[in-house]
């Protein structure tokens, strides 16, 4: 058997519905629901059954708790989620961008060749 056979992360698809459901507090139903407006994209079995991740877990919690404590619609939760994703990724650029920059001012001080 492969080594990394068990190596699950945060991603990875386990939790059947029902599981899901019992986890993040909510009905199965109420998630299915979350899955058709998009606000969490469960994997799929071959069967087309769903399959959830410990991070889409957390995301129905926080889901939940913007719609029960903050009074937010599922609307506008679903900007909020894109909003939070979208800073994340302008964030990870931001960072590769500042590294890259690091670099050219590096070559040009020392007049280095481009690796």
């Amino acid at each position: 058997m492969d080594a990394n056979y068990f190596d699950l992360s945060d991603d990875t698809p386990v939790y059947v519905i029902s599981v899901a459901a019992q986890l993040s507090g909510l009905h199965p139903q109420t998630l299915r629901q979350y899955d058709r407006l998009g606000l969490v994209s469960p994997g799929r079995t071959a069967g087309r059954g769903r399959l959830y991740s410990t991070r889409d877990i957390v995301m129905l919690r926080e889901v939940q708790r913007l719609s029960q404590e903050e009074g937010i619609n599922l609307a506008g939760i679903k900007r909020i989620l894109a909003l939070e994703t979208e800073a994340l990724r302008l964030r990870d650029e931001n960072h590769r961008l500042r590294a890259e920059m690091a670099m050219i001012r590096a070559l040009i001080q020392y007049q280095l060749p481009p690796a």
